[in-house]
């Protein structure tokens, strides 16, 4: 009885409701409401459905790995947890796969450029047991910092004191055996002139030492002028312009774009992101440029990231489309997994499955 009674209150409730907003008192409050609606979620309606429109489409022929392929590896690798007997699990875990390259956690950076040594000391032997168990298989010293682009902290890249200890840490890194070096500093602003000053001095350094140069890049602008649009608004550097991109592209050997975090709800508005993203960074990267899309191999959920949206299967279908419509001959094309001690075995499943496995 007492549900009853509650549901015809609520029916009640209801019509007076409907009786309110029919009123010819609010005819124009309704517009002005009406109005709102369209202005605030017109674009966001017809931005969601260009998106899945993206991702829809067939796959060509041809849109697999080349054997390029990439993976950030964390901290345990270099500082002593990680032993033999998991090695060899990685071993078997990337056999067969386009894997390539290990971008290693060696780092962070301190703030003024400097890298302590104790923060690799089991690198010798992480780089000789790859070489010797994984042959073919290049080991990157990941090295990173916060900017200081958004706040008082972090490495101030418009000292060139500090640029130029960079590049110090820099030989110091190849010094101790690796095969190439990643950098991974971030905030990035696009157009920061002084990012691209240190890529110059960084390309001197691992050019003469026969090494690569590889970075992790925003993501490009989805919109005209987002990024502007964005810092106006949030005072946070999201993406750069694809002409900053190009930029950074031709400084390095080796460019992997961040795709993932990217504010996407659902998955096939992810993919279609993943896929324009592609069509962009492949338009202005060099064909003597690596460049390579990350595969989200973490799980998390927060305003960034929906687990559910950006999933790895979405990933690759969005990079094959972008790759398919954009230059599906390219060789120096791959997919960049992040990070190997949050991935699930469903995600090296997916990977597997959509990207192919090497010839």
């Amino acid at each position: 009885m007492r549900e009853r009674a509650g549901a015809l209150r609520g029916a009640a409730g209801t019509r007076a409701l409907v009786r309110r907003w029919r009123s010819p008192r609010l005819r124009w409050p309704k517009r002005v409401a009406l109005a709102l609606a369209v202005v605030l979620f017109a674009p966001t309606l017809t931005a969601a459905v260009a998106l899945r429109v993206n991702y829809a489409g067939d796959l060509q022929d041809g849109t697999r790995t080349r054997g390029q392929d990439a993976i950030w590896l964390g901290h345990a690798w270099v500082d002593g947890r990680k032993k033999d007997a998991d090695l060899d699990a990685f071993a078997e875990r990337i056999r067969g796969t386009g894997i390539r390259d290990l971008y290693v956690h060696a780092g962070p950076l301190e703030h003024d450029g400097t890298l302590p040594a104790d923060r690799y000391p089991r690198a010798r032997w992480l780089i000789d047991a790859v070489h010797r168990k994984i042959p073919g298989i290049r080991v990157q010293a990941w090295l990173g910092d916060v900017l200081a682009s958004e706040g008082p902290e972090g490495m101030q890249l418009s000292d060139p004191d500090t640029r130029a200890t960079v590049v110090r840490s820099t030989a110091q890194i190849l010094d101790a055996g690796f095969d190439g070096v990643h950098f991974d500093l971030e905030p990035l602003v696009s157009g920061d002139r002084d990012y691209l000053s240190l890529l110059d001095d960084l390309g001197e350094l691992t050019r003469a030492r026969k090494s690569p140069l590889s970075v992790a890049a925003h993501q490009i602008d989805p919109l005209p002028a987002a990024h502007r649009v964005n810092s106006a608004v949030t005072g946070r550097g999201k993406w750069w312009s694809q002409e900053f991109f190009g930029e950074v592209a031709r400084r390095v050997d080796q460019i992997a774009v961040m795709s993932y975090d990217t504010w996407m709800p659902l998955e096939g508005m992810y993919g279609g992101y993943v896929a324009q993203q592609t069509t962009l960074a492949l338009e202005v990267t060099p064909q003597d440029t690596d460049l390579l899309m990350g595969l989200p191999f973490f799980h998390e959920d927060d305003l960034g990231h929906h687990e559910s949206a950006e999933t790895v299967a979405a990933a690759v279908r969005g990079t094959r489309l972008g790759l398919g419509r954009t230059d599906r001959d390219r060789d120096r094309f791959g997919v960049a997994l992040y990070v190997d001690f949050a991935a699930k075995d469903e995600d090296w499943a997916a990977y597997r499955k959509g990207w192919g496995e090497r010839d």
